[in-house]
């Protein structure tokens, strides 16, 4: 078995930020998802973020879930602290680690599936406390690891690689993150690294609750049917010894577009997104706006992309609690254990 790995070598003047750090410093193991994924995309945009921004890798903590998606914090901060939680359950993690340590950057990283399905309750409940945090969700509407299922944020009449057309409604993750109090949403597109790196930049910099729904294609299950390239295509055709899957690469999809234009992108299977990037007059700080943005134009069928709510005023969950300014997690025994004193005097107060 042959395992593939990055050279060590460097050239002598590559670009290095105010810390000394290269862009190579931020990058983790090589990305074992399907050629042309949007998610890699996704993973060189929070390299490049973090780069720019002249974050200390070993002082940022990455968490996520399960699926596709959830394997991507592989790919990027090698040197950061990270932990792979259970299905759906990546925001409670999160919020007990920001909890004991409020000195970390914490980057959460998602699927539609990890947080649309399972994880919902725990995706809303992260979004209403008020977590500093960057939650990343890498929408591609399908189950990516199980077959290419209807996710819960596929549109309403899409249709599958087998043909099935979608009769749920969909959970738009962004419109929920606004009713619920997250204090950054924004959306994006996966090929469109102009608009996601500084939008991932101002998620980092923001002190509250930050939500990025990232819309990122599987280029797997592409392969309809009527295509000579497609896997049942070459089974039913080919006098094969045994059965092997092999996924065939695919270019991955960018695109540039100016403010307050719509840009139609052409997916492999043929299908087109409808994408609108906001105008420079759009509003970001009215909430209710935003909302009834996003309605007005779903309804159109139309995905919008940029920033759409920021509130620059927040308080996070620490303020909300009136923790201490010291991490939790290096708090004494002299502050855990006030004595039977402090005991006494709190309980006469519930008398």
């Amino acid at each position: 078995m042959t395992y593939l790995a990055k050279p060590k070598l460097l050239s002598a003047d590559a670009p290095r930020n105010a810390l000394g750090y290269t862009r190579r410093d931020y990058e983790g193991a090589i990305s074992t998802l399907c050629a042309g994924c949007g998610h890699d995309s996704i993973s060189a945009a929070v390299v490049q973020a973090c780069f720019d921004l002249d974050i200390e890798p070993h002082k940022v903590a990455k968490l996520s879930g399960i699926g596709c998606s959830s394997k991507t914090p592989d790919y990027f901060l090698g040197n950061s602290h990270g932990f792979n939680s259970v299905h759906g359950r990546m925001p409670s993690v999160l919020t007990g680690a920001a909890l004991a340590n409020r000195n970390l950057t914490y980057l959460g990283v998602s699927g539609d599936g990890d947080s649309a399905s399972i994880g919902i309750g725990q995706f809303a409940h992260a979004m209403r406390r008020g977590v500093n945090m960057t939650y990343i969700v890498e929408n591609n509407g399908v189950y990516g690891l199980t077959k290419g299922q209807f996710s819960a944020t596929a549109d309403k009449g899409s249709k599958s690689k087998k043909g099935v057309i979608n009769s749920d409604s969909p959970i738009d993750l962004a419109a929920l993150a606004l009713q619920l109090g997250a204090t950054y949403v924004a959306r994006s597109f996966s090929g469109d690294k102009e608009q996601l790196i500084p939008l991932i930049k101002g998620a980092l910099c923001h002190g509250g609750p930050a939500f990025i729904d990232v819309i990122s294609p599987c280029v797997t299950f592409n392969n309809h049917s009527g295509s000579t390239k497609s896997y049942d295509y070459v089974r039913e055709h080919n006098a094969a010894v045994n059965r092997v899957d092999v996924i065939l690469p695919k270019a991955q999809i960018e695109t540039s577009y100016p403010p307050g234009s719509l840009r139609r992108v052409v997916q492999h299977d043929g299908s087109i997104l409808h994408l609108r990037k906001l105008g420079v007059d759009y509003d970001p700080s009215d909430r209710i706006g935003a909302i009834n943005h996003l309605q007005e134009r779903q309804a159109l069928g139309e995905i919008v992309t940029g920033l759409l709510y920021v509130n620059s005023s927040v308080q996070d969950m620490h303020a909300h609690l009136n923790t201490v300014e010291k991490p939790l997690n290096q708090l004494g025994d002299a502050y855990l254990c006030p004595g039977s004193k402090a005991l006494d005097a709190l309980n006469a107060l519930l008398r």
